[in-house]
């Protein structure tokens, strides 16, 4: 899960996020990605529900990355400067909603991006909605359509699928050397002297910047790269030792400890 992305080939948003009008609450664009392409730094006003059919999504915001399987979406809210990545090919569906509609004001950071656990009955909605738009003459159905994707986007759960980063310089320095090479299994006391901090000062700004402890954040920066290799079609084994764990089932045994269930069936949904 690499955070230099200086060297990956840029696209450019969508126009259709900055259509303000709430007489068309949703509009969707389908488009499919390439593997290791970026979008370029942006913010719109309407928020932005976001889902790959196949691939993996990474999102970058504020110091923070968000990684997204097929199984989950990404909701981030209008006027949040992000980037959007492919990981691989992926087939992407992006749903805007014009500002009018108030959407996940109940969430726990309703201001921040989120990686929400997709139901089979919003897949089922996502894939109607472009349809629906473009061919129902019924204005009145089509809003009462927008009424039912909106609501069910208020019910998806949120998923521990993001990274929270930090802006301290030695914490941003070890933070991108371990997101470019997450097998490295050196001990953080070796770490700091690479990036000239003491061991304690790196758990302090790992608390309060990131609100994790290092082994934490070790832990789920790890597992958030094994899910896109997964999802590449490496196996548990691959994966497991790639990324430096003693053995596939010490692997499974952490991906359940976080995800609570193993790799492939939280990759299923």
């Amino acid at each position: 899960m690499p955070n230099n992305i200086a060297d990956t080939p840029f696209f450019e948003p969508s126009p259709v996020s900055s259509i303000i009008d709430p007489a068309r609450p949703l509009l969707i664009r389908s488009q499919t990605l390439v593997a290791n392409r970026i979008v370029r730094p942006h913010s719109h006003p309407r928020g932005q529900y976001a889902w790959a059919r196949t691939g993996v999504l990474r999102i970058i915001s504020d110091h923070c990355v968000w990684i997204v399987p097929p199984t989950h979406a990404v909701w981030i809210p209008g006027g949040i400067r992000h980037q959007v990545a492919s990981e691989t090919r992926a087939e992407v569906r992006h749903v805007f909603v014009d500002p009018s509609r108030a959407v996940r004001v109940g969430a726990p950071r309703p201001d921040r991006c989120a990686v929400l656990a997709v139901t089979s009955l919003m897949r089922e909605l996502t894939l109607r909605l472009e349809t629906l738009l473009a061919e129902e003459s019924d204005e009145a159905r089509r809003l009462r359509f927008c009424d039912v994707v909106i609501d069910e986007l208020d019910r998806l759960e949120e998923a521990p699928l993001s990274l929270p980063g930090g802006r301290d310089p030695r914490l941003v320095r070890l933070t991108r050397h371990l997101g470019e090479h997450p097998e490295d299994r050196r001990l953080l006391a070796e770490l700091a002297s690479f990036v000239g901090a003491s061991t304690r000062t790196l758990e302090r700004l790992f608390a309060e910047e990131t609100g994790l402890t290092y082994r934490r954040w070790r832990a789920r920066l790890r597992l958030l790269a094994a899910i896109e290799r997964l999802e590449r079609g490496e196996s548990n084994t691959e994966v497991a030792l790639s990324l430096g764990y003693s053995s596939p089932s010490a692997f499974t045994a952490s991906f359940r400890e976080e995800f609570g269930e193993p790799p492939r069936t939280f990759l299923r949904g």
